[in-house]
């Protein structure tokens, strides 16, 4: 992991960086702790104990979903690419309309642990439950690295401390945090932190916008903030743009942490209320990065040629303020930025950890904890190994890769009763060789492979479809394969729980 920053870059002085994340950390085990407390089941440890209510599920999932990609890459994407860089919040949040229509209630009303489980109660296949094991686990891993290299990043230049200590400190934090509580008290630290994370970008945002005002400056210069001039990539193309869409819509119904959480309800009618108030959370969440993006474009121009676009949210505060409301300023937002870190990575390591569990720890409370030990070691290994990417890019190809895997899986094993199990594993195999070489040819191939060869950067669009027809033709090649369980565990999916 290479350094490409320095904490003399940012005007916050490292007494103030090491007090914020000191705060968020010290906070996130505390709270963890509390779950302790209430934490003694099974249960507890893996959805705990459907109990959790839409508001407080609501926050926790905001919490979990709002990522290094949502709180520091998109204000990065519209400093380099402008208007074009726009459909990333958009298609992060209309994800969870199509989580809405399709995907919350039935599964919760599935009665399982994991999507894994469901796989397996669906289709009624060993080896199905398997391969989307695995296929968790690796999305999950992937999901983590920009996790910790957005920590590498932040901790680096608002303390000066080497890019390794980022990581590690979240890795730290995540497991004390999920080994002591699990499921439920984890719930408790996400809720806190979506709120952390908004009211860090929200009140230095507000600090800024009435800055400007009052000095007269104007906000867009003259609406010529989305002029190419800044523009470091390539217009996007109409087949990149549709295919970054796909994998946005689809690939949030793949995301193994943010699924694992309707179990959490409960009842499919609490699920689905969760959702739309997720809708809403997102959407004021999502109005802050673009502020800042639009910002930076005026006031923080050269990190976009400089490589440290993502830096756009931690650098912008100490721009606009000197002085002591510059340092608390972006000690907030320092905090917001660890926060989203450590909530998603700890929404990832529960919902893997409940994955390897159950397939090498008989499920048990020990295991659940060995599992979560295991879950941060990969990630953090591979963070340690790699340098830091675009961070909205870099979760945008695991989107795609959901989409191509696990999406399919979920919506066919919902809405169609001719799914098998032969079916199933051909489609999410096929997407997952398809999506995961193409996103392998566009790393190997270096920076700019994806805008030369869009089809490789943005693969959604022909994976995704290629997944959907292997299994549909699969199924029907093989349907007598069909489980005759199907139409009782559709019925349970679709059948609303009596109030």
């Amino acid at each position: 992991m290479t350094d490409a920053l320095d904490a003399g870059s940012l005007h916050l002085t490292p007494a103030v960086g090491y007090t914020a994340l000191l705060l968020v950390a010290l906070s996130t085990v505390l709270i963890g702790i509390y779950g302790l407390r209430i934490s003694r089941t099974t249960g507890d440890f893996y959805v705990a104990s459907r109990t959790v209510r839409p508001w407080w599920n609501a926050s926790a999932i905001g919490g979990e979903y709002l990522s290094a990609a949502s709180f520091l890459g998109v204000a990065g994407l519209i400093l380099i690419s402008g208007v074009d860089a726009l459909w990333f919040p958009i298609g992060y949040t209309a994800g969870y309309l199509m989580l809405l229509l399709f995907v919350a209630a039935p599964l919760r009303r599935s009665g399982a642990y994991t999507i894994p489980d469901f796989a397996q109660a669906r289709l009624d296949s060993l080896l199905v439950r398997r391969v989307t094991s695995m296929l968790v686990v690796i999305v999950g891993w992937l999901y983590i690295v920009p996790q910790l290299h957005g920590a590498a990043l932040t901790v680096q230049i608002t303390t000066g401390l080497p890019s390794w200590v980022g990581p590690l400190a979240v890795v730290v934090v995540v497991c004390l945090s999920v080994v002591t509580g699990g499921m439920r008290s984890i719930t408790f630290v996400q809720a806190f932190q979506y709120w952390l994370k908004l009211t860090a970008l929200a009140v230095p945002a507000v600090f800024i916008l009435f800055r400007l005002g009052a000095e007269g400056a104007s906000i867009t210069a003259g609406g010529s903030v989305f002029t190419t001039d800044l523009n470091t990539t390539a217009h996007a193309s109409l087949y990149g743009t549709i295919s970054l869409v796909i994998a946005l819509l689809f690939g949030t119904l793949g995301l193994p942490h943010v699924l694992v959480r309707f179990y959490t309800n409960p009842d499919g009618a609490s699920a689905r209320w969760t959702t739309v108030l997720v809708l809403g959370l997102l959407s004021v969440f999502y109005l802050f990065p673009t502020v800042y993006g639009i910002l930076g474009r005026i006031h923080t121009p050269e990190l976009a040629a400089g490589g440290a676009a993502d830096a756009t949210v931690l650098l912008l505060p100490g721009r606009i303020f000197d002085g002591a409301t510059g340092d608390l300023l972006s000690a907030l937002v320092t905090a917001g930025a660890f926060a989203a870190f450590l909530s998603t990575t700890s929404g990832l390591v529960v919902s893997l950890a409940g994955v390897i569990s159950q397939e090498f720890f008989q499920g048990s409370v020990t295991g659940f904890r060995r599992a979560a030990l295991l879950s941060t070691i990969v990630p953090l290994v591979i963070a340690l190994l790699t340098d830091t990417l675009a961070l909205a890019g870099s979760v945008g190809s695991v989107f795609a890769f959901t989409a191509s895997t696990i999406c399919p899986l979920l919506l066919l094993g919902i809405w169609w009763r001719g799914l098998t199990d032969a079916g199933a594993i051909a489609g999410m195999a096929v997407g997952a060789i398809l999506c995961g070489g193409a996103i392998t040819a566009t790393a190997a191939l270096g920076a700019g492979a994806g805008d030369r060869w869009v089809w490789l950067g943005q693969p959604a669009l022909w994976t995704v479809p290629a997944a959907f027809l292997t299994m549909v033709l699969v199924s029907r090649a093989t349907a007598g394969r069909r489980p005759t369980t199907a139409s009782r565990v559709l019925a349970r999916l679709h059948t609303p729980e009596p109030r």
